[in-house]
């Protein structure tokens, strides 16, 4: 194949995969409102106007469609600490800002929340998108590590969980939150923010 030939094939593929992507986005929102059972793809068609032929030739099934969907959206929300982790230059200020950044998602982006958990919950029963629900499970550990580290070095202590159970712990307390924002305690968000800074310094206590 010559070079030319190859170019074009991978704008192709590029052209393929970005196209994938836009729709994957705008169906999000669709997919967050009804959640997995009650939305198919003739249900998003008809909440986003694009055509369920469009739908069916970027993907294979609905399970392909939500893979994308929420892979895009995850993968985003375990970046968005990483500035946090990288400028906060004491423990308190890493501590406060971390807290409110998990308490600004809760609020502004509930549904998107719920949906995650829905997905998650469906792949104990479903492997069409179970791939995806355990390599987001990977950032999201990856990320919440990445902020437990960070804390116990501003205070030149060293964590005394490891990452699985660190992202168990903040994981439990943020699905808790969410449960509660979802029911209408808007206390609840300030709440979050105190939970989250009283867990990390409970992950890596003062030394006697």
């Amino acid at each position: 194949m010559s070079t030319a030939m190859q170019r074009a094939e991978r704008a192709g593929t590029n052209k393929f995969e970005q196209r994938r992507q836009e729709l994957a986005a705008a169906a999000l929102d669709a997919i967050a409102e009804q959640g997995f059972a009650r939305t198919g793809l003739r249900d998003i068609s008809a909440r986003t106007n694009l055509s369920t032929g469009i739908l069916h030739y970027y993907f294979t099934d609905k399970d392909d469609l939500i893979a994308q969907a929420i892979w895009q959206y995850k993968s985003e929300c375990a970046r968005r600490y990483d500035p946090i982790v990288a400028t906060a230059v004491t423990a308190e200020e890493l501590a406060v800002r971390f807290g409110e950044e998990m308490s600004r998602t809760l609020r502004d982006e509930a549904d998107m929340h719920r949906l995650w958990y829905d997905l998650r919950n469906q792949a104990l029963f479903d492997d069409g998108f179970r791939d995806t629900i355990v390599a987001i499970d990977d950032l999201l550990a990856d990320m919440v590590w990445a902020v437990v580290v960070r804390h116990a070095e501003l205070r030149g202590v060293s964590p005394v969980v490891d990452r699985e159970t660190a992202y168990a712990l903040f994981d439990g307390v943020f699905l808790n939150a969410l449960i509660a924002y979802m029911r209408g305690d808007l206390p609840v968000l300030n709440d979050l923010r105190v939970r989250v800074a009283a867990l990390l310094s409970t992950s890596a206590p003062e030394r006697a």
